[in-house]
């Protein structure tokens, strides 16, 4: 029995390389949207000065803290993925890397909820608390974690592709940085969404293209 062959029986008795890359590439989709959705439909939540990750305290709180978590669950079978895809290609050790220490940003930043703030929910103070609790800090930290590894993800990737594909995702990268280091606090929680339209975009576009590659 060939190499090849004994890797294809490997792989029809587990998970597929493709289905784990679906799986990463649906991470954002389903971060933004069930985010975006609970934004719009939850009473009196503001998303001009409340950022998404409040949407975790509260009576329904539960739903965006497991949004954080099988988000973060779906980006670490995307790693997984990349792996097995890009063995032994350019980006091959530290793309999976990256896309697996934004699964683990998730997960921590939903786990570890942020302090209410911004009016959110009802009785928190207007603006920012004036102490934070250790939570609160470790989900600042699992939030720059997913940030900055698919940031920096994009300019690892670059490598693998054309002209344009590099550019693309170098601008990408640019891009994130530009929109979330804008100093302007007041527009702090839309510019994070737009920020991470841009880099789960770009995962989830450069997953779909790591399946459709591995068919040719």
């Amino acid at each position: 029995m060939t190499s090849t062959t004994l890797t294809q029986a490997g792989t029809t008795r587990g998970v597929s390389t493709a289905t784990l890359l679906t799986a990463g590439a649906a991470a954002g989709p389903l971060f933004l949207g069930l985010g975006l959705a609970q934004a719009f439909t939850r009473d009196g939540f503001d998303l001009s000065r409340q950022p998404l990750s409040l949407l975790a305290l509260g009576e329904h709180g539960w739903i965006q803290i497991a949004n954080f978590v099988v988000s973060g669950l779906l980006a670490l079978a995307g790693a997984a993925g990349f792996r097995r895809g890009l063995r032994g290609g350019p980006a091959a050790t530290w793309g999976p890397a990256l896309v697996a220490v934004l699964g683990v940003g998730l997960i921590v930043a939903g786990v570890l909820r942020a302090d209410p703030s911004m009016g959110w929910p009802a009785g928190a103070p207007e603006g920012n608390p004036e102490t934070m609790s250790w939570h609160s800090y470790g989900h600042g930290v699992g939030a720059m974690l997913s940030f900055g590894s698919l940031t920096v993800a994009c300019l690892v990737f670059a490598r693998r592709f054309g002209r344009v594909g590099a550019l693309a995702s170098v601008l990408v990268a640019l891009a994130t940085v530009a929109v979330m280091a804008w100093p302007d606090q007041d527009s702090v929680s839309v510019r994070m969404v737009l920020g991470s339209a841009l880099v789960f975009g770009w995962l989830t576009a450069v997953s779909l293209h790591t399946i459709t590659e591995r068919k040719h």
